[in-house]
């Protein structure tokens, strides 16, 4: 192990890790990759054919970032000391390491672990035993955190970083002890954000690409999570070889998939020969989603043809202006100046006032001083409770020790090359995005038309075709685009529907110009019934009567039908109907009798006209038919039906079958051939074939057409019927009682039977 007192040559092993130090109360240990092992001695493409060599840090590529980052954190400290309003006369020191990779730099993390002012790492009894450093600022990326944490966790000694870490630290490190704090938000929601952004211009077709490091496998992890909610289809997904000729495979795939939309989630070194061979290939009019680690680099949006490539879309953590003070500070103290990154700045800038702040709520420091200032401090004891503010933003951790999610979503100016331009904001899973006023649409499959279903055509959901959704069905892409979803019995749908509507309930209303009509119509026989009966003795009154009444059942069919109303509305119009048409067949069988049977018979037509034989027929009739009807209800009567059409459910009764019809029409048929002079017969036989023709055209439409304007035809049907009677047998009587009186006669009458039988047979 190398003491703490090591020069910074280049001729021993030790020497070989260059470091900064500066003594104080409290030393802040930093782990900054200041050389890169990718662009170092040789190109990476090389590593296989190169031969066996020495490992030096100072043989690798410079980081010019890193070098900054290293600067802030001098600055951050140096500025701390020189306040009193932080940790008044307490002062904090540094020790930093150039962290090149784990194998060269394992040493420089053991040191941070020795006791300090004994330059060695002791074992270790749970007493008197104080590390050099009480937090540690790096390493920079996932796989080399995730190295070192242990053995800062067992000393209890905390790691606030600058770094994302990717995943795997939370998930593997964190179960055991939180003492894992960043001032970077993880890298979960830089994923989540750039899902967002997918989603938010509906690009649903995608590739991700990445390097062969915990860093981007992490990250496509969770990439492949997000989407599947998401509805977007990962088409080709690969991970940058460091052998560039082999770069070429990835671009022919690319095209090969049809894919327009890229996430390049890789650090740096690996985009940039990426990037350079998409130039070189002539890659045009993609779409780059820009992961944070090559958002902002200005080497890559400077180069040569990159305009070509297409549009490039980032994300990168937020940006700050320029920290006060820190030019004057590299002036002073900086011979040669580096490019400066105010963004990369200030989150170190965050993780040093992190752990000062951890330090002052433990030493309970005031403005003057440090109650607590004998006190031994360890900051893990407060770091998870700092909430401060720095240049107007909050600083503070969650329980993993994230800070809050907040990214910038840039645009490259390609045309105007090195200038990166705002695009929106993702904060606290909000996308807020303006870029893009009307995006491409880069899919695998257009978008079906309202009313069509996907039909899955290959492995991916993306990729599909539409099938219109038929009659009765409804699909809810937000729910199921997939599927379409059959209505419910009181709903109905045309073909393409998004929705179900509620079928009407259709009934013949009693405000309906139609109802209205009906109404009427009945009303009007019942007045003319009153009106005419004197046209005739008992029999006439009787069949008036019945005829009133049966235009009842008329308005029994205005209104919703209940089950009673079912058996009242039909019950009532059968039965008195019935009595009435046995009027008028025991009428028919008079004439019968009068012309053919009195002559002939002339006995039996006296013991008809004596005992009363036509009210016998038709109370018999009538009884038979009431029996009937008693009979037809307690069975199975009448009783409300629905009848479900397309858009409308039908609500009408069920109605029977007047078998005494046929009766009445075989006795007005053998009356066809009574004198002429004496119509009644001919009369009776228009009436019937009214009824008849009325009810075949009733029967004819409910069985030929469904639909609401059926549910007039029964009590047309009933009006026709009565109609038929009223015109067809009591008009005659009224023409012959007013306008030839002559012809009501007894004489007359006589005279027209002796007519009939003196006739030649």
């Amino acid at each position: 192990m190398c003491p703490s007192s090591y020069s910074s040559s280049h001729h021993d092993t030790c020497s070989s890790l260059p470091r900064l130090s500066l003594d104080g109360d409290y030393i802040v240990g930093g782990l900054f990759q200041l050389h890169e092992k990718y662009g170092g001695t040789g190109p990476a493409t090389d590593t296989e054919n190169r031969k066996p060599e020495v490992l030096q840090c100072h043989r690798f590529k410079f980081s010019s970032a890193s070098y900054q980052q290293i600067q802030v954190m001098r600055f951050a400290i140096e500025e701390i000391n020189n306040s009193t309003l932080l940790l008044p006369g307490v002062s904090l020191g540094y020790e930093i390491f150039d962290y090149c990779s784990d194998l060269l730099s394992y040493g420089a993390a053991l040191e941070f672990l020795t006791q300090k002012g004994r330059g060695a790492i002791p074992v270790w009894n749970g007493t008197n035993y104080r590390p050099k450093v009480i937090s540690v600022t790096g390493p920079f990326g996932s796989s080399q955190t995730i190295s070192v944490a242990p053995l800062y966790m067992s000393e209890m000694i905390p790691m606030v970083s600058s770094d994302s870490w990717g995943n795997k630290c939370p998930t593997e490190l964190k179960k055991q002890i939180s003492l894992l704090f960043r001032t970077i938000p993880s890298d979960k929601y830089q994923v989540e954000s750039i899902v967002r952004i997918l989603q938010q211009f509906n690009w649903n077709w995608v590739a991700f690409i990445g390097g062969d490091n915990d860093y981007s496998r992490d990250a496509l992890t969770v990439f492949q999570d997000k989407i599947r909610p998401a509805n977007i289809c990962l088409a080709y997904q690969d991970t940058i070889p460091q052998n560039q000729s082999l770069i070429g495979r990835l671009f022919n795939n690319i095209a090969m998939f049809n894919v327009q939309v890229i996430v390049v989630f890789a650090n740096v070194e690996f985009v940039i020969p990426f990037i350079q061979k998409a130039i070189d290939l002539r890659v045009k009019e993609k779409i780059w989603i820009a992961s944070e680690t090559w958002s902002m680099n200005q080497e890559l949006i400077k180069k040569s043809q990159i305009e070509r490539i297409g549009t490039v879309l980032g994300v990168t953590v937020r940006r700050h202006k320029d920290l006060r003070g820190f030019d004057e500070f590299i002036n002073n103290t900086v011979k040669s100046r580096h490019e400066n990154d105010p963004t990369y700045s200030f989150v170190i800038y965050s993780a040093v006032y992190a752990v000062a702040h951890a330090l002052h709520n433990v030493l309970r420091c005031g403005t003057r001083n440090c109650a607590n200032s004998e006190f031994i401090a360890y900051p893990y004891m407060a770091l998870k409770h700092v909430k401060f503010k720095l240049d107007n933003q909050s600083i503070e951790f969650d329980e993993n020790g994230d800070p809050p999610a907040h990214y910038d979503i840039v645009h490259w100016d390609l045309v105007f090359k090195g200038l990166i331009t705002d695009a929106g904001l993702f904060h606290s899973d909000i996308l807020s995005c303006s870029y893009f006023l009307q995006a491409p649409v880069l899919q695998c499959s257009s978008e079906c038309k309202s009313g069509s279903r996907r039909v899955q055509t290959g492995f991916h959901t993306c990729c599909f075709e539409c099938e219109i959704c038929s009659d009765g069905k409804y699909i809810n892409h937000t729910a199921d685009p997939y599927s379409c979803i059959a209505c419910q019995k009181d709903e109905w749908a045309r073909n393409g529907s998004t929705s179900c509507t509620k079928r009407s309930i259709e009934y013949l209303h009693s405000d309906a110009p139609l109802a209205i009509f009906l109404m009427f119509q009945a009303s009007s026989i019942i007045l003319i019934s009153m009106a005419i009966l004197s046209a005739g003795g008992r029999l006439c009154f009787f069949m008036l009567c019945c005829l009133s009444m049966s235009s009842i059942s008329v308005f029994l069919h205005i209104g919703k039908p209940t089950e009673a109303i079912c058996t009242v509305r039909n019950s009532v119009f059968v039965v008195f109907y019935v009595a009435c048409l046995s009027c008028l067949a025991v009428r028919s069988f008079q004439i019968v009798c009068i012309f053919k049977m009195a002559a002939k018979l002339p006995k039996a037509y006296d013991f008809w006209v004596k005992h009363g034989g036509q009210w016998i027929t038709i109370i018999t009739t009538t009884v038979i038919m009431l029996f009937l009807c008693i009979l037809w209800i307690t069975i199975e009567g009448p009783k409300p039906n629905q009848i479900t059409l397309y858009s409308e459910i039908i609500l009408d009764c069920t109605y029977g079958v007047i078998p005494i019809f046929y009766v009445i029409v075989l006795f007005a048929y053998m009356g066809t051939d009574l004198p002429k002079n004496y119509n009644e017969g001919k009369s009776i036989t228009f009436s019937l074939l009214i009824f008849f023709i009325s009810w075949v055209i009733s029967l004819t439409v409910h069985l030929s057409t469904k639909g609401k304007h059926t549910l007039s035809v029964n009590p047309f049907s009933v009006l026709c019927s009565l109609y038929g009677i009223l015109f067809g047998y009591f008009f005659p009587k009224c023409y012959i009682i007013i306008i030839t009186p002559e012809r009501n006669t007894a004489a007359y009458f006589q005279t027209a039977i002796q007519s009939y039988t003196l006739q030649p047979r």
